[in-house]
């Protein structure tokens, strides 16, 4: 299974936002970050895979299939998209609204099974203690880490990630991050997520993907971008790559002079 972006373009009115956007094969089990400035057009690519904004040219393929040739159903099933913000005010427990999003797309009857999913999802991200919790009642941070229980228990074909970890602290940063990739692997998974921290891009993400002023700049594995100097000139910085103790890559960076 693969996703491909082919010459995306998105306008909003004359707005001219993802300008021949192209992404290389994403394969299955992959985790790719989609790295950019703040309006490089991130969100846009990921509503347009989604389905949420029509692009005015270009196609996305997933697995051979063009995406805008499927149902709203069938598009919902394959793909699952987490916004950057999430707030809910449904009077359900995290284990509930859980497990309520693992059956949306299956029979309604509860299989032991089922109970076990949850559980599973819940201990992965670190959040079980939150399982009795009414979801209104928790913090935005936990709220976020209940919206990505919701998705990564249903297992799409294709995760997008808009933010994941901005109103996360260090500890759910690594747990969530750390979860995403197991799962991605396991359940063989395109992921695909929008992050800030170049270090944690390098530390978890198998490639990344460069989104600047609309267009892909460069794709590629961690040690490949992370050194171009497009990188730097899209973020207005200066970088320099080392490797940690531990042999990870790390991306000291500077303001431009």
């Amino acid at each position: 299974m693969s996703l491909v972006l082919d010459n995306l373009n998105v306008n909003y009115g004359s707005n001219e936002v993802l300008k021949n956007a192209s992404i290389k094969s994403l394969n299955t089990g992959s985790f790719t970050c989609l790295l950019g400035p703040n309006a490089a057009g991130k969100s846009t690519l990921f509503k347009a895979i989604a389905g949420l904004v029509k692009p005015s040219s270009g196609s996305i393929i997933l697995n051979d299939v063009d995406i805008s040739t499927l149902s709203r159903k069938e598009r919902a099933k394959k793909i699952a998209y987490l916004p950057q913000s999430f707030h809910s005010n449904v009077s359900l427990t995290v284990f509930e609204s859980i497990l309520l999003s693992l059956k949306h797309q299956s029979a309604w009857r509860v299989k032991q099974t089922d109970l076990l999913q949850v559980s599973t999802i819940l201990e992965q991200l670190s959040i079980s203690a939150l399982a009795d919790r009414d979801i209104c009642d928790l913090s935005g941070g936990q709220q976020q880490m209940v919206a990505m229980a919701r998705i990564l228990v249903r297992s799409p074909e294709v995760i997008l990630l808009d933010e994941p970890t901005s109103a996360l602290d260090l500890h759910y940063q690594l747990s969530i991050l750390s979860a995403v990739k197991e799962l991605t692997v396991t359940k063989k998974i395109i992921t695909v997520a929008a992050l800030h921290d170049l270090n944690l891009a390098a530390k978890f993400c198998d490639q990344l993907a460069l989104l600047s002023d609309g267009r892909i700049k460069t794709q590629g594995e961690p040690e490949d971008v992370l050194g171009l100097s497009v990188l730097a000139e899209a973020y207005k910085v200066t970088t320099s790559l080392e490797l940690t103790s531990g042999g990870y890559l790390y991306v000291d960076a500077q303001l431009a002079g």
